[in-house]
């Protein structure tokens, strides 16, 4: 509550809106909601005040903030006149515990569901003065029906959202070793975190207005957010090393929360954090996944094959005499971590019948568009083998179905033929961490080689 020249009080009501939209875990001192959800807003006004005076809102996001990208929205008595291209329009009422002969203007405040998620500033025109009211941050909706990100179950929203804790599985396939995880994402350092980290992408500081209103939409977030947890590109939070020699940094075993590597980045002016392998990564974007509100569940995946030339196999070579002759570029690992998140995919035209879990990737292995990302793969194209789907179905694919092609190059000739072509991987396992550990809990009903795990 404070006070606004013209406007006697103003009250957020943080503690009440924020438990009703979920983030009162991340603070009691800022107003956090999702949108889709109407939260309310009371401004006391120094007089009495009619339906019929002018009350304007105006919200604003991003650094060139328009209503044709969505990022600014003028809304209330008199009505706004839109343009055509106007999008993410938002809207308020008057609530019913207003009580305006004393003044007191109560406002159901209604953020639209295609909103950029992100910071907004809010200020009121009215009595011929326009002031600043303060600042709210808006987040996805999984439990908002016309949200893309809207997850019908609420078991799964707990879990793919709410839950802070899990484990993440390790190992191989006739030995799953699991390892406890903090994700955090409820820490109240995370909004300053996850917000930077939407800026200091590559297509923020090339389109500044294009990325900020391209953030209504989950499928870019993801994206982005695959980008930036990886040091391949552009300040990125994790840098990746496989060789064992980690004394300049730590050990990615080192590791057991999220939030430490966070605060680290954050803190070091967004300098990578040194080391990360699979597991970190993905570990790390699903808190930053959970904070911003799309859910999200960390998955193993073992006998993971790496195709690095979309044959949807993997190449080994051998001589006359049974020996590897080439060095490989590709490799099955015992077992690759990433992460699934859950949106709609209307970009794909199909019906929806891609809706659902998405596979992303931060793991840097190789360049989706450009970029080390990978992802979202809708998981429905790659049990069906549609590998003309973005982003990098084919990719994917293969990470659980290539097969292993054997060549035989003739020493004296430099003739290759094939020997052995065939699923020689058999079926990869694929395990989704939970909360409740006791075992491994498969995830979404899967058909690597025709072999059928829940």
């Amino acid at each position: 509550v404070f006070f606004v020249a013209g406007i006697n009080k103003v009250n957020f009501h943080c503690v009440t809106n924020n438990t009703a939209h979920r983030t009162i875990e991340i603070t009691r001192k800022q107003l956090i909601v999702r949108r889709g959800q109407p939260f309310l807003l009371t401004l006391e006004m120094v007089q009495p005040f009619s339906v019929r005076d002018t009350l304007l809102l105006t919200v604003e996001t991003g650094s060139a903030p328009s209503e044709r990208h969505g990022t600014r929205s003028q809304f209330g008595n008199p009505s706004a006149k839109y343009t055509s291209d106007a999008k993410a329009i938002w809207k308020y009422e008057i609530d019913r515990s207003a009580v305006l002969e004393r003044g007191i203007v109560a406002l159901s405040v209604t953020p639209p569901t295609d909103a950029p998620v992100g910071k907004y500033s809010l200020s009121a025109m009215t009595h011929g003065e326009t002031r600043n009211l303060g600042t709210l941050v808006v987040l996805f909706n999984p439990w908002c029906s016309g949200d893309w990100v809207y997850l019908p179950d609420d078991r799964e929203r707990q879990e793919y959202v709410m839950n802070e804790e899990g484990t993440v599985y390790i190992g191989t396939s006739h030995y799953i070793g699991s390892q406890p995880w903090i994700f955090g994402q409820f820490e109240e350092e995370m909004v300053d975190i996850c917000l930077k980290i939407l800026d200091a992408n590559l297509k923020h500081r090339k389109d500044p207005a294009g990325d900020t209103s391209a953030r209504c939409n989950p499928v870019y977030v993801s994206r982005v957010i695959s980008a930036m947890l990886n040091s391949n590109d552009y300040e990125g939070v994790l840098v990746g090393r496989w060789d064992g020699n980690y004394s300049d940094g730590c050990s990615p075993t080192c590791w057991t929360s999220s939030v430490s590597i966070l605060q680290r980045w954050f803190q070091n002016r967004c300098n990578p954090v040194t080391y990360g392998q699979c597991w970190v990564f993905a570990t790390v974007m699903c808190t930053v996944m959970r904070f911003f509100g799309i859910p999200c569940r960390v998955v193993t995946n073992f006998q993971s094959a790496h195709d690095s030339n979309n044959t949807l196999a993997i190449d080994e070579y051998y001589n006359d005499y049974g020996v590897r002759s080439k060095e490989a570029s590709e490799s099955v690992w015992n077992f690759h971590v990433w992460v699934e998140g859950w949106m709609k995919r209307p970009d794909l035209m199909k019906g929806g019948i891609y809706d659902g879990w998405q596979v992303l990737d931060p793991t840097p292995q190789e360049e989706s568009e450009g970029v080390f990302c990978c992802g979202p793969a809708p998981v429905n194209a790659i049990l069906r083998g549609d590998t003309d789907v973005k982003y990098d179905v084919p990719f994917v694919y293969a990470e659980v179905n290539a097969d292993i092609v054997k060549w035989m190059v003739c020493t004296s000739t430099g003739v290759v033929v094939p020997i052995i072509k065939k699923g020689s991987r058999g079926c990869a396992t694929t395990v989704e961490g939970s909360h409740s550990s006791a075992s491994a809990r498969k995830s979404m009903p899967r058909c690597w080689k025709g072999v059928s795990v829940r």
